[in-house]
């Protein structure tokens, strides 16, 4: 797998996320009780017998300040041998890996689900925004951060906001919907969780990710929360 087209212009655009059409869905990391119905949304591939229950976010006593649990894990998101990824992104900071459609999207670390999105409501030739993303799944981490996933190809049964995965747990597959510009790859995107939906301009990215990418791919830890922590600090959620 090549880089050739490291920059693409779809991913440059302002990123994913559905309309009222394809209402994507969320929980409330911080007030969400166990219980919590999900929100109204796509309808869900229905789970297998063998799903992993749900549960709120982690009500552990959060780290200290710009440092990751100690028993965090992390891994690389797609599982192929022949994914690739550029140091950089057009328009904001993300990175899009890419890897043959089909190839496993995997959980970064472990954590809660947040949203899902479960359609391709994007059309091309319409103004950029909160379609972009195609399917995607974005998950709340053990260390406090959000990592975001877009132009799947599907979203694996049994995922669902509220459902903890675990490190390295598949959540689905490499594709190409939304602007996607038919290239196969996964947009990817480190941010904290600022908002129920509607914070995509922040979802889709805000911190730089291959540095970190370079470390789990190696089997190191090398952890975002610092990074992300200043960001939230210095620009109050606003993407």
């Amino acid at each position: 797998m090549t880089v050739a087209a490291l920059s693409l212009a779809a991913c440059g655009a302002p990123e994913e996320g559905p309309s009222a059409t394809a209402t994507p869905q969320f929980l409330e990391p911080s007030t969400a009780p166990a219980s919590a119905p999900v929100s109204a949304g796509p309808a869900s591939a229905t789970p297998s017998a063998a799903a992993p229950s749900k549960s709120p976010a982690p009500t552990s006593k959060p780290p200290a300040a710009g440092k990751a649990p100690a028993n965090v894990k992390y891994v690389f998101p797609v599982q192929a041998s022949n994914a690739d990824y550029h140091p950089t992104h057009s328009g904001y900071p993300a990175t899009d890996i890419f890897a043959d459609c089909g190839e496993p999207v995997v959980a970064t670390t472990s954590g809660v689900v947040l949203e899902i999105s479960l359609k391709d409501a994007y059309v091309k030739g319409r103004p950029d925004g909160p379609l972009n993303g195609g399917l995607y799944v974005s998950i709340l981490g053990d260390d406090g951060v959000r990592y975001y996933g877009s132009h799947l190809s599907s979203v694996k049964s049994g995922i669902e906001p509220g459902v903890r995965v675990r490190a390295g747990q598949q959540l689905g597959k490499v594709g190409r919907t939304g602007n996607a510009n038919n290239v196969c790859h996964l947009h990817y995107g480190i941010s904290p969780p600022c908002a129920e939906v509607g914070d995509w301009d922040v979802r889709r990215g805000v911190v730089w990710p291959a540095p970190y990418l370079t470390s789990w791919r190696k089997g190191g830890g090398r952890s975002p929360v610092a990074e992300v922590e200043s960001w939230e600090k210095a620009h109050r959620c606003k993407g």
